[in-house]
């Protein structure tokens, strides 16, 4: 482990730390922001533009393929050129397309203008935790990135607001417009959001790496040795290839993660984008399918704290574990609920558990592997993962054309139900606990995952 981890990983939180988690936050609800609108919009397009479920489905799908391109490239990219330039990057395509998405006037544009959002918002999020977790001390880290994932919470609240408040009284098209907010919002980052230490260090800038971590030092009260330049300061090795996450080395690792990420955007986004329309389908009208999904979205606060309370008290693996069979428990109870008070309570339940365990994906994927293949790891992992939220919503037509809308709901939540079950078991038993190491002597450990 270098001189340099062995400070972070000494570090209170800080000042700066405290800015950074903030910032980048941010920036992380503008994009749940999107995506919660676009479960409001596909109720509310439905209607202007007298779309089937299959085109609905693809509305809803599209962008995750653009998800799963922009993560992988843009964890490749993290690793060679800074997790910072990539969050800036990407949240200007994704303001961008989502402002033009307001002005689409036929479903191709929008398909179109939606695969470019997903673009910019699948690769915001795994240069936007991989840039926490590298800043943040072993204590803390797991804590700090459930933290960043809980501004998703808050997003979704945004937009569950503007689905309430605004669609039913302005459209659709107001909707997007809102979302290009982000464009602007990446030319403060560009100037308050430092690049990672550990990073920096790992691409020979020792000098600027050690001038970062001085700055949190001196913020905490704490005393360092006077920085010595030395012939460590070259450049060395950016980033890996796709393949090197294949070797052995890095084997068992990558499997383990793309169960996981697939598993939960599947079952996540299966149930997630569809809630609004699946409430009108149940019977309820536009507005109160949007009052419910609001009220849903508030019970993802408590998930995300309670998850980042338990982090760095009993571990990832088993906080994964129990929140992944939670979610599974509480698909199955949504998918036969009998009453609106039972559709309420066991969709909080649902929203609890699923965004708890988000949290602690994003916790734990960056901590095991190396600072050279942290992003790349996470992108690949991600991208895969929005293959499986690509997938997921065309099951729904599937599903209800094979079974009928009343016996296909409750089918519908039993795949939900399974998918999220068979995650809980992977973690159970392949899930390597990470809490209270730090990143270096994790990275050195690629035996296991």
């Amino acid at each position: 482990m270098s001189h340099l981890a062995l400070r972070i990983d000494k570090l209170p939180s800080t000042p700066m730390m405290k800015k950074i988690l903030l910032l980048t936050g941010i920036g992380w609800m503008f994009d749940a922001m999107d995506q919660g609108m676009v479960s409001g919009v596909m109720a509310s397009i439905a209607m202007d533009w007298s779309l089937s479920t299959e085109q609905l489905a693809l509305l809803g799908s599209i962008g995750m393929l653009g998800m799963a391109l922009g993560a992988a490239l843009s964890g490749m990219a993290a690793d060679k050129w800074g997790r910072r330039t990539v969050i800036m990057l990407t949240l200007i395509i994704y303001g961008v397309a989502s402002g033009l998405s307001g002005f689409a006037n036929e479903f191709e544009m929008l398909l179109v203008l939606r695969f470019f959002t997903g673009f910019g918002l699948g690769g915001e999020l795994p240069a936007a935790s991989t840039l926490i977790s590298e800043f943040s001390p072993t204590k803390k880290r797991g804590r700090n990135v459930i933290f960043l994932e809980s501004f998703w919470a808050w997003g979704w609240i945004i937009a569950a607001l503007v689905a309430y408040l605004v669609i039913p009284v302005y459209g659709w098209r107001y909707a997007f417009w809102i979302g290009a907010v982000p464009a602007l919002f990446a030319a403060i980052l560009r100037f308050a959001v430092p690049e990672s230490p550990r990073y920096l260090e790992s691409v020979g800038k020792r000098e600027a790496a050690d001038a970062l971590v001085r700055k949190m030092e001196e913020q905490a009260g704490i005393s360092s040795s006077p920085y010595e330049k030395s012939t460590a300061d070259v450049s060395v090795k950016l980033h890996v290839s796709f393949a090197e996450l294949w070797s052995k080395k890095y084997l068992k690792t990558t499997i383990v993660l793309w169960l996981i990420w697939f598993g939960i955007n599947f079952g996540y986004y299966g149930f997630v984008l569809w809630t609004p329309s699946l409430l009108v389908g149940q019977g309820f009208t536009l507005v109160k399918s949007f009052e419910f999904t609001l009220i849903m979205c508030l019970a993802q606060l408590p998930g995300y704290f309670s998850a980042a309370y338990l982090v760095e008290k009993i571990g990832r693996k088993r906080v994964l574990s129990v929140y992944f069979a939670g979610t599974a428990l509480a698909a199955w109870l949504y998918g036969h609920a009998g009453s609106d008070a039972q559709v309420l309570a066991f969709g909080c339940l649902l929203y609890f558990f699923s965004l708890g365990a988000w949290g602690c994906v994003y916790a734990y994927t960056p901590e095991v592997y190396p600072t050279v293949a942290r992003a790349s790891g996470c992108g690949w992992a991600a991208a895969f993962g929005r293959i499986g939220a690509f997938t997921a919503p065309f099951v729904v037509p599937v599903v209800y054309k094979a079974f009928g809308t009343e016996a296909g709901y409750g089918f519908l939540f039993a795949i939900f139900t399974a998918v999220f079950a068979v995650v809980a078991v992977v973690v159970a038993l392949l899930g390597k606990e990470t809490m209270g190491k730090s990143l270096e002597e994790i990275s050195g450990e690629q035996t296991e995952v």
